[in-house]
C-alpha cells in the first residue's frame, strides 16, 4: 500500500532537476556580470531563489524527500547565494582592488558556514516549538540577494553613485555576511498564519507586488530587500516575547493577543480599557457612598424599616 502511494520514479526526480536548475542559474550570473549585463546578473540569481523556494515544496508535495535531495540542496545553495554574488560584485566592481577579493571571501565562506549550522541545527530535537517560526540568521536566498543591492541600484539608476563605491560595496558584503551567519532571529515565511480577514488584503498586496515587479522590477527589488531589513528589529522583538511566554505559540490568535494585553499591562505600557475604567470608577463611588467615618452605613432597607416599593 505504501509503495502504491509514491509517485513514478520519473516525478520523483523533478525536485532534484529543479535544485541543478536553480544552482546553473545562479552561476550564471557571474557569466552576465563579465559581460556587463548587469541585469542579467540579478536576473539569474532572483531565478536561482524562485527554483530554490520550489523544489523543496515540490518534494515533500510528491513524497521525494531523499538524503541526496537535502545535500545537493545545499551545495546548489552554497553556489547560487554565496559563490556567485561574491563572484559576481568581485568581476562588476572589485577586480582591481586585493581586499575586494578578501570581501568576497568572507562572504562566501560565511554562506557557506550558515548553510552548514542550517544543516545541523534540522536534527537538533531540544529546539522549542516556536523556533519553526524562524530561521538562525539571514537564510542564504535572502542573503544572496542583500549582497547585490549595490547592483541592483546601479541597473535601476543607469549609474554608479556613492552605494556602488568600492568601500562600500565591501563593507555591505561584509556585514550582509555577518547577517547570515549570526544568532539573529528572522521571520519565515513558511509558517505565516494569515488571519482570514486579512487574507482579501494579502491578496490585493499581492496583485500590486506583481504589478510593481512587471513595471520595475529593479526597484521593486530593491523595496523588498530594504523591507525585509527593516522587519529583522519585529523579528527580535517576536523571539524574545515567545521565549518569555513560549505557551502563546500554540494558542489560537485571539488569545495570543489577549496574553499580550496583559503582559503590556503588567508592565504599565498598556492603559486599561476607558468604559473598563469608568465602569471601575462608579463602583468605587457607590461603595463610597454607602460608607460612613465608623464603617458600611446601615440604610433604612438592611434595618427593615422601609418596605419594598413593589407591594
Amino acid at each position: 500500500m505504501n509503495g502504491a502511494r509514491l509517485a513514478p520514479p520519473g516525478i520523483r526526480l523533478l525536485p532534484n532537476a529543479i535544485t541543478v536548475l536553480a544552482m546553473c542559474s545562479g552561476l550564471s550570473a557571474v557569466q552576465f556580470a563579465l559581460n556587463h549585463q548587469l541585469t542579467g546578473a540579478i536576473a539569474a540569481v532572483a531565478v536561482a531563489a524562485v527554483l530554490d523556494g520550489l523544489d523543496g515544496r515540490i518534494a515533500r508535495l510528491l513524497d521525494a524527500s531523499t538524503r541526496m535531495g537535502a545535500e545537493l540542496d545545499s551545495l546548489s545553495d552554497a553556489m547560487s547565494f554565496g559563490v556567485a554574488p561574491a563572484l559576481t560584485l568581485y568581476a562588476w566592481q572589485l577586480q582591481d582592488n586585493r581586499a575586494g577579493w578578501i570581501a568576497a571571501l568572507i562572504f562566501a565562506v560565511c554562506m557557506i558556514l550558515r548553510l552548514a549550522r542550517f544543516n545541523t541545527l534540522l536534527d537538533d530535537t531540544e529546539q522549542p516549538a516556536f523556533s519553526k517560526e524562524f530561521f538562525v540568521g539571514v537564510p542564504a536566498p535572502a542573503a544572496g540577494l542583500l549582497a547585490l543591492l549595490p547592483l541592483v541600484l546601479t541597473a535601476h539608476f543607469g549609474y554608479a553613485g556613492w552605494w556602488a563605491q568600492q568601500p562600500v560595496v565591501m563593507v555591505w558584503m561584509v556585514a550582509v555576511a555577518a547577517l547570515a551567519v549570526s544568532r539573529v532571529p528572522t521571520l519565515s515565511l513558511k509558517t505565516v498564519k494569515v488571519p482570514p480577514r486579512l487574507m482579501a488584503p494579502l491578496l490585493v498586496l499581492v496583485a500590486v507586488l506583481a504589478a510593481g515587479i512587471i513595471m520595475f522590477p529593479l526597484i521593486s527589488l530593491a523595496v523588498a530587500l530594504l523591507v525585509y531589513l527593516i522587519h529583522i528589529p519585529y523579528a527580535v522583538y517576536r523571539h524574545r516575547w515567545l521565549v518569555r511566554h513560549p505557551e502563546a505559540w500554540a494558542a489560537a490568535p485571539r488569545e495570543r493577543r489577549a496574553i499580550r494585553r496583559r503582559t503590556q499591562r503588567r508592565l504599565g505600557l498598556r492603559p486599561p480599557h476607558p468604559r473598563r475604567a469608568l465602569a471601575g470608577a462608579r463602583q468605587r463611588m457607590r461603595r463610597g457612598r454607602n460608607r460612613g467615618p465608623d464603617g458600611p452605613r446601615l440604610s433604612w432597607r438592611r434595618l427593615g424599616l422601609r418596605g419594598n416599593r413593589s407591594r
